[in-house]
């Protein structure tokens, strides 16, 4: 059984689901002051569901390097003529 600590400004009940996990314990910090409009600091002791057995992963590929990069040396922007696309010029008002 795993466990784990919670912090929380809301008051829960042992027995309760915080964060997907039962509380087992509670522990007030700082008590409310209904007077003042101010909510309590609660620890609350939680047990941990058992994580699923998660799908082994393939090696993350790499990403192949850019001709237009390795054909000038450099890492400049693309000219309009590398780019292949269509510049329109818009007449002045």
């Amino acid at each position: 059984m795993l466990t784990k600590m919670v912090r929380s400004r809301f008051s829960h009940e042992p027995g309760e689901k915080v964060e997907g996990c039962t509380i087992l314990e509670k522990t007030v910090i700082i008590p409310p002051q209904p007077a003042e409009r101010r909510l309590g600091v609660y620890d609350y002791l939680v047990e941990v569901p058992p994580a699923p057995p998660g799908k082994p992963r393939a090696g993350k590929k790499t990403p192949a390097p850019k001709a237009a990069a390795a054909d000038h040396g450099s890492f400049t922007r693309a000219s309009p003529d590398e780019m292949g696309s269509v510049i329109r010029r818009v007449p002045p008002r």
